[in-house]
């Protein structure tokens, strides 16, 4: 991993597999799951735009709708393919994880959730409100996913940017099983 990013890229990643770990023992995932796709969830982030491209349009088990969003979103789903190559690790649990931490999707499983808040609160991560989604974080997870896949739907919007269905989609799933609760 640290071969394929930045230092600060790495540190990222050690300070996601932490959260990742924490928020898994705290809510009942399997932490070592978790701390495995939090420290390789990014290895592809650095990748050329091209040979992301290519990845993609290589694995038919990819949504290849991505290619027509930003390329911000391509790294998660590309290293999903490559932890499995590269690494042989074929559990569908972390796959999934890796591959959805970008854009969140449908009935997240407990491990696609803990990645992907993860990812957004992790320590090295500063910005207005992050704070308040860590404290949220350690009361009810699913609060604290929306209120980051909120802060990612507001960021995008604001630079005038399109959104990703799965992230819409993941937002109102997880406001529709609040509402049956």
């Amino acid at each position: 991993m640290k071969k394929e990013v930045t230092d600060y890229r790495y540190t990222h990643s050690l300070g996601v597999a932490e959260t990742a770990k924490h928020l898994a023992q705290k809510y009942g995932a399997d932490s070592v799951k978790a701390e495995l796709a939090g420290i390789l969830h990014d290895f592809a982030k650095f990748w050329a735009k091209e040979k992301l491209e290519l990845t993609i349009k290589a694995n038919s088990i990819l949504e290849q709708d991505l290619l027509d969003y930003n390329a911000e979103l391509w790294h998660g789903p590309v290293a999903s393919i490559l932890i499995q190559e590269r690494f042989d690790i074929h559990d569908e649990e972390i796959v999934l994880a890796v591959r959805y931490h970008t854009s969140g999707r449908e009935n997240m499983s407990l491990l696609e959730k803990v990645v992907c808040l993860a990812d957004y609160i992790e320590p090295s991560r500063q910005f207005p409100g992050v704070e308040e989604i860590r404290e949220i974080a350690e009361q009810d997870i699913d609060e604290a996913l929306r209120l980051a896949l909120d802060g990612t739907i507001q960021f995008l919007i604001k630079k005038k940017m399109k959104i990703y269905p799965l992230t819409m989609i993941a937002r109102n799933n997880l406001l529709k099983n609040r509402e049956k609760q």
